[in-house]
């Protein structure tokens, strides 16, 4: 597939009306819409190759098993992990992480110990490091973000030390755009012998990501952000840590042995995949990931480059526009504020001429609070996103806006 064109005559939901007007879906860092390979795999399995996983020896039982296992190795590939074992499936991001700061909490951090974060983070990677911390006695620890929303890395050294038992921090920023230094902080984290998590949410999405290559201990991501079914994610853990940490939950097809005196847990990746997963989800993302190592990567980036200059150019010239997340290094994602009108309202105006958009706190409140508003509007694309759209974006907006003003 070498034109946007092309790619987008795989997803049928982009060709749609919304009330009245052809769709234009621009809220893709929420959820991305499914290509036709995902959607009738999904149909073929619900509506006859469905047997539980890993458990039976009946013919639906290993057709799904193998679908499942394969899906392992896509994603083991498509993220160059150094082997299947180190991956995990989970519901989502939000699920992976909060399986890591679970293992942590109940075998790392103590009183005293600190988690370090940034100002930017998803609630999905503030939250479970708090509940961790309430657990143990441990100290949530925050690297601030500058007036144009980048890492202030110049603090870096004074907030790591002996103290801080893992980073976490994401690769991406869901509401800024933002490409962040991941690599700089890992290699400074690393060489204090300090484990780094990066929630990779956006990061799957629009950068090509090699744990090998970046040497995070942990990569989380979701399924549905990267045109896999929801409920679907992955956990990359490094296997030494994955042996190190305990099972997030306790059932069936993660253990070893069971009686009513002990248990046992099976070698990663099982331990951490209790009871049925969501196997027909799972083998819909191993067919996601082949339909994205099918795109022409390089027509993406250019296309992506497009409409980041255009709109950036466009939004820049609109009177009471505050856009927030200013980085030569961003993705085509943007939140911003108009001055006298509510992004809500925005947001609804604009959905009545057929774009879609995200309005209010992005699960980010901490990032409002840091740039003093209470929510924001949201506009982000995905693969199958054309600079027409861009175009309609902007004159849709000014529109909104003269009518709201």
């Amino acid at each position: 597939m070498s034109s946007i064109c092309d790619i987008r005559n795989f997803f049928p939901a982009l060709d749609q009306t919304v009330n009245g007007k052809k769709l234009v879906y621009l809220d893709n860092a929420a959820t991305s819409q499914k290509p036709v390979s995902v959607i009738k795999l999904v149909d073929k399995m619900n509506s006859g190759v469905n047997g539980n996983i890993h458990r039976a020896v009946h013919e639906l039982s290993a057709k799904t098993t193998a679908l499942y296992e394969s899906a392992r190795d896509k994603v083991q590939y498509f993220i160059n992990a150094s082997r299947r074992e180190e991956i995990v499936f989970t519901a989502g991001a939000t699920a992976s992480i909060n399986m890591v700061a679970f293992g942590f909490a109940q075998k790392i951090l103590k009183p005293g110990n600190i988690v370090l974060i940034s100002g930017g983070e998803h609630h999905s990677n503030i939250v479970p490091w708090q509940m961790a911390c309430e657990r143990t006695g441990a100290t949530l620890r925050v690297l601030p973000l500058d007036n144009n929303g980048c890492w202030r890395m110049d603090l870096l050294d004074s907030l790591l030390d002996s103290n801080v038992k893992i980073v976490s921090v994401a690769h991406i920023s869901n509401v800024l755009g933002i490409i962040n230094p991941i690599e700089k902080i890992i290699e400074k984290a690393h060489s204090m012998n300090i484990p780094v998590l990066i929630d990779g949410a956006q990061g799957i999405v629009h950068s090509k990501v090699d744990v090998q290559k970046l040497d995070c201990d942990f990569y989380a991501f979701s399924g549905h952000k990267i045109y896999a079914p929801t409920g679907t994610g992955v956990l990359y853990g490094k296997y030494d840590w994955l042996e190190k940490l305990p099972p997030f939950m306790g059932g069936g097809d993660m253990i070893e042995s069971v009686s009513f005196a002990k248990t046992t847990y099976a070698a990663p990746p099982l331990k951490f995949e209790a009871g049925t997963p969501n196997f027909i989800g799972v083998a819909a993302l191993g067919v996601a990931l082949d339909f994205i190592s099918q795109i022409d990567s390089t027509q993406v980036h250019k296309n992506e480059e497009e409409i980041v200059k255009y709109i950036l150019k466009e939004l820049s010239s609109i009177d009471g526009l505050i856009l927030y997340g200013n980085s030569k290094n961003k993705i085509p994602l943007f939140s911003f504020t108009v001055k006298g009108v509510h992004p809500t309202d925005l947001a609804m105006l604009m959905d009545k001429m057929g774009v879609a958009l995200r309005s209010g706190q992005m699960c980010s409140e901490p990032v409002m609070e840091r740039f003093g508003t209470e929510s924001m509007l949201r506009a982000s694309f995905a693969v199958y996103n054309t600079i027409e759209e861009a175009g309609i974006f902007i004159q849709s907006l000014k529109r909104a806006i003269t009518m709201l003003s």
